[in-house]
């Protein structure tokens, strides 16, 4: 059904004199709740429940706006995944709406004369561009689920386009550091670079191509990319990348063809599902590996009572259980349309003893460490040769929804790298992604196999971990993160925190986090206790400090029915939680 009154403009909503509203990391109240890292896209969620609409509009209308204010890093052309808690039935359900290879595509896809393409020239290209999954997400979720339809949806991001958005110092720094990108393709520089310039905090940046792409998506569904002229201007741009005459840049093209466009499908799948202390996780199954990940290194911990250790005693647990679970990652997780994935076995208790018994409380494991064999555990075996875990780009954005029925929604997208490929399609006001290069350029290692190489119509193996935790069958906390491989990590210390340590949840995604992912250095935040420290690294740990890990987004429903919303303090210059009807303040 059409969901029916206008949309909140930002003359609506209390905040700053533009009318652009006030960021917060904490709302609770009645109604449902939204949880993003920008307000105007929160306030267009909230804005789908006050008109009636569910857990999914309001994270359709969500992601939609994040297309308009947070286009580096997530938007129609690129991909997600989507799990959602249905309150009627009881079921956690899921949408794999990751990007897809070309049919043309091969294990060589990202070599040149029997070597890897150099990383930032494959990032910055047609290569990368993988055929977009969000428009088929977003109408498939809404016509399985919602209420309401995709142009009922799309109403607030188009408008927004429309009218304009506040820049933010968030966006002013993302841009500067694309600016020698978006330079060398003229539809970029003229949208992001008005004047030539980066733009200033506090102006108005209007998209206007955007807002007519917005219309037509709600005028003809999503079959407007997938067989429509939209589609044409997305693969024309594609195999022939507009690129400023005067660009020195190299950029190669792609092989994305109209028929790679009809045949892509969203996937519907049953979510991977575990427990831990009596609760139910469920997350995201292969393409991606943010679920079985997830599950293995809590299924890993759970042996433990982490509430009673130290600091020290809990962050070597921790640490070495993400360790193990990226190892295993690494040689088992792929596209299970084109690999032999062993998702029971990387979900399952007997794998995870067979692993945890690696773990010493007095020394740290050396990295890469081979991983196990989860066909065939066997108690502190490995089944081979240990490689490192390869880099993905560290953008994304990720949002959390819930309702007054009780449904809830954990959803990631993204066009892999800030900025994605940096070539925004002509006249249509969105970036491409590029997705592609999440593949395995060539195998890591000669003598150990490689389920991530690249492939016809495949979907490169991502670390997105959109999860729900139930408990006696309902909804107890969901979140997620952006990230890379970091959201993996920024997920599970996160869940342990709030769940094992008993921080409140707003603390528990604001703690200092640190990230191992089998490989020699963990990346920890500068939060980190300097005590603790130094007696980790007395155990072998090693170090290696970085700005800000993650940017997690967060619902919790209270035992007396409200709900809570959580978004960071200040990671990507804080994020916005809002709820239908908040808590009145004493």
């Amino acid at each position: 059904m059409a969901l029916t009154g206008a949309a909140a403009t930002p003359a609506d909503r209390p905040g700053a004199p533009d009318g652009t509203p006030e960021k917060t990391p904490l709302a609770v109240g009645h109604g449902g709740a939204v949880s993003s890292v920008d307000p105007d896209a929160s306030a267009a969620g909230i804005a789908a429940l006050k008109r009636g609409g569910n857990a999914v509009d309001a994270a359709v209308a969500t992601a939609a706006a994040l297309g308009v204010t947070e286009p580096y890093s997530a938007g129609i052309g690129g991909g997600g995944y989507f799990v959602y808690y249905d309150a009627k039935s009881g079921e956690v359900r899921t949408v794999d709406g990751r990007e897809t290879a070309p049919l043309s595509a091969d294990a060589d896809l990202l070599r040149e004369d029997g070597s890897p393409i150099p990383f930032d020239e494959a990032v910055t290209s047609g290569l990368s561009v993988g055929v977009p999954g969000t428009p088929a997400t977003w109408e498939r979720v809404l016509k399985r689920w919602g209420k309401g339809s995709l142009a009922d949806a799309l109403k607030p991001g188009e408008r927004l386009a429309r009218e304009g958005f506040t820049v933010d110092d968030t966006f002013r720094r993302q841009t500067a550091d694309n600016a020698d990108r978006f330079r060398d393709f003229p539809a970029s520089a003229e949208l992001w670079l008005p004047g030539g310039e980066l733009p200033k905090v506090g102006s108005t940046l209007r998209n206007p191509d955007l807002a007519r792409t917005y219309r037509e998506l709600s005028d003809r569904g999503s079959k407007a990319l997938y067989t429509g002229e939209l589609g044409e201007d997305v693969v024309r741009t594609v195999r022939k990348p507009p690129v400023d005459p005067a660009a020195e840049r190299t950029v190669r093209p792609g092989d994305m063809t109209r028929k790679d466009l009809r045949e892509y499908r969203t996937l519907d799948q049953d979510p991977t599902h575990s427990t831990y202390r009596g609760l139910d996780v469920y997350g995201m199954a292969p393409s991606s590996s943010g679920g079985t990940s997830v599950a293995e290194a809590l299924n890993i911990l759970e042996r433990d009572d982490l509430g009673d250790l130290d600091e020290r005693a809990f962050l070597h647990r921790y640490l070495e259980s993400s360790r193990i679970a990226f190892a295993d990652r690494g040689r088992w997780v792929g596209d299970p349309a084109h690999e032999d994935v062993p998702t029971e076995g990387l979900l399952s208790k007997e794998f995870a003893d067979s692993r945890a018994c690696l773990i010493d409380d007095g020394k740290a494991l050396t990295s890469p460490l081979p991983p196990g064999d989860p066909r065939s555990p066997e108690a502190c075996d490995s089944g081979g040769k240990g490689t490192p875990t390869p880099y993905e780009g560290l953008s994304t954005t990720h949002l959390t929804t819930s309702d007054k029925w009780g449904n809830v929604v954990s959803y990631t997208l993204t066009i892999e790298q800030t900025g994605g490929s940096g070539i925004t399609v002509p006249g249509r006001g969105f970036l491409l992604n590029n997705e592609l290069t999440d593949f395995s350029f060539e195998p890591v290692d000669a003598e150990v196999p490689d389920p991530n190489l690249p492939g016809p119509g495949k979907r490169p193996r991502s670390s997105m971990s959109p999860t729900i935790v139930l408990q006696d069958g309902k909804p107890l906390v969901a979140l997620g993160s952006p990230g890379g491989a970091t959201i993996i990590t920024t997920v599970l210390q996160s869940l342990l925190n709030h769940l094992d340590r008993g921080m409140p949840l707003l603390d528990a995604v604001a703690a200092p986090r640190a990230s191992q992912r089998n490989a020699e250095e963990t990346e920890v935040e500068a939060g980190l206790d300097p005590a603790v420290r130094k007696e980790l690294e007395a155990m072998g740990h090693q170090f290696t400090t970085v700005g800000e890990l993650g940017a997690a987004t967060a619902v919790r429903r209270m035992p007396d029915g409200r709900w809570m919303a959580v978004a960071e303090k200040e990671r990507r210059g804080g994020g916005s939680a809002m709820v239908v009807r908040p808590d009145k303040k004493d």
